[in-house]
């Protein structure tokens, strides 16, 4: 038909980890309202667990389902972090890494647009580069918590070696923010983080190095945040990657239907709405975060003080 155009075709590339993938999905969801043909690449047991898409759109989001190779060390159905313990982690990225023939395989013969993909994966700017399909970093994280790591180029081994020498080297803020920032570990959270993301784990290569290859290799990156949220680190991060810093807003999901008011979340909001101003305290920890039996206790005894101390007592 004269006169029409084809819509553009974006692939979403998501970790294997629910944190992850929900936002990648938000983003197909905007994409595909606004238009576009989104190509959602995950594996199989994932995308049955995502939350449906609109109905509406779902001519416009297909689900690419790549199944898993068995690795050593990884448990038999494990397909997001939510299936293994922390350490197995590691393990989930040799599987992952796997995924490098059939991407390629998909990008050579289905030609995407752009690429949006997490650092994890971060192989795909190599297969973009090679067909010549931009890519695009979306990161998950905060513009403050990734300007935290500094430029790519504290990223290398020299840089680690200078900037992240030990966890206590985390639980400052780094020379290069410029303006007042409490951003930075306490100490027991970075002798956790420390091990996991610096060091090197199974797969062979540390999250750290997955970040700034993902980095130097992409076109531009997308934050999921906005100037007038994180204004001051979206333009440090300008900066420091000296490429495009795109925030692309906070992808709120849809609001539940009120046909489901009964259900789920509608009751959640209705018993929200009959509380006195105040009076509730809501605490998150993530989709996936597993608390020990004494971390479960301080929780309770620190709420337990904060209804004293509301109640003077």
């Amino acid at each position: 038909m004269a006169g029409h155009r084809e819509a553009l075709h974006v692939a979403i590339l998501p970790w294997l980890a629910f944190g992850h993938m929900i936002p990648f999905l938000h983003l197909a969801v905007a994409l595909a309202t606004a238009g576009l043909r989104v190509s959602f690449l995950s594996t199989p047991r994932n995308t049955r667990r995502l939350p449906k898409v609109p109905t509406h759109l779902s001519a416009l989001i297909q689900f690419i389902d790549l199944p898993l190779s068995p690795v050593d060390g990884l448990p038999e159905d494990a397909e997001a972090t939510v299936d293994v313990s922390f350490d197995e982690q590691q393990y989930l990225k040799i599987a992952y890494d796997s995924l490098r023939v059939p991407i390629r395989h998909f990008v050579e013969h289905q030609s995407p647009d752009y690429i949006l993909h997490d650092f994890i994966p971060y192989w795909i700017v190599d297969i973009g580069r090679e067909f010549d399909v931009p890519c695009v970093f979306f990161s998950v994280y905060s513009a403050a918590a990734i300007s935290f790591f500094g430029p790519p180029e504290s990223m290398t081994e020299d840089g680690q070696k200078r900037w992240w020498p030990s966890p206590e080297s985390m639980t400052v803020k780094p020379d290069w923010v410029p303006f007042p920032s409490a951003v930075a570990f306490r100490l027991s959270e970075a002798e956790i983080f420390y091990p996991g993301a610096i060091n090197v784990n199974a797969s062979g290569v540390s999250d750290i190095e997955r970040l700034r290859v993902s980095v130097e290799g992409c076109t531009a990156v997308a934050y999921r945040s906005c100037r007038e949220y994180e204004g001051e680190y979206l333009q440090l991060l300008e900066k420091l990657y000296r490429k495009p810093v795109i925030p692309i807003g906070l992808l709120p999901p849809e609001s539940p239907p009120e046909s489901k008011s009964k259900d789920g979340w509608g009751k959640i909001f209705k018993w929200l709405d009959m509380q006195k101003p105040r009076s509730v305290v809501f605490v998150s920890f993530g989709s996936e975060l597993k608390l020990s039996e004494n971390q479960v206790s301080e929780l309770a005894h620190g709420l337990e003080m904060r209804m004293c101390l509301s109640c003077g007592l």
